[in-house]
């Protein structure tokens, strides 16, 4: 059996607007999540579900904690395989289906984008993505298709 790791967070509704949940459209969705020893992230619901579109809604943080775990793991698997990257961004794509009062993500696209050092990176540089798809524990933990579309480019290159 593998090591145990476990995380802590900490969400406080804030938008009690002094009648609690008395009706639908009568309390807000805004809160506060918390982990020890870290700025507090800001939080709502989407708009359409009558959130703030200034805070992080959990779909969003969703999509964000499968790029992110990919790029940390890509960044692993780079460097095992003697690539040196220079430049990291990804545009990642989630779709949810909203079915009744529930719903579920149907899909994320990674679009990658990385910048290698030298030319003879870029075969490596693109294997590194499968070898991060398996290592990602959060695409491993979820139960809809995380697809990877990565671009590899030289860096200094147009």
């Amino acid at each position: 059996m593998g090591d145990v790791h476990e995380y802590r967070v900490g969400i406080e509704w804030t938008g009690n607007r002094g009648t609690g949940t008395s009706g639908y459209r009568d309390y807000g969705r805004q809160l506060l999540i918390r982990a020890a020893g870290k700025a507090a992230l800001e939080g709502s619901a989407d708009r359409t579900f009558h959130g703030d579109a200034d805070r992080w809604n959990p779909e969003e943080l969703l999509v964000t904690a499968l790029a992110q775990c990919h790029m940390l793991s890509y960044l692993h698997m780079a460097v095992r395989a003697g690539v040196v990257v220079t430049e990291y961004t990804d545009e990642a794509v989630g779709t949810m289906r909203q079915e009744g009062l529930g719903g579920a993500f149907t899909e994320v696209v990674l679009r990658p984008r990385v910048a290698v050092a030298e030319v003879s990176m870029v075969e490596a540089a693109l294997a590194a993505h499968a070898a991060a798809r398996d290592a990602c524990f959060i695409a491993n933990s979820v139960n809809f298709p995380v697809r990877h579309e990565p671009e590899i480019v030289v860096a200094g290159s147009a």
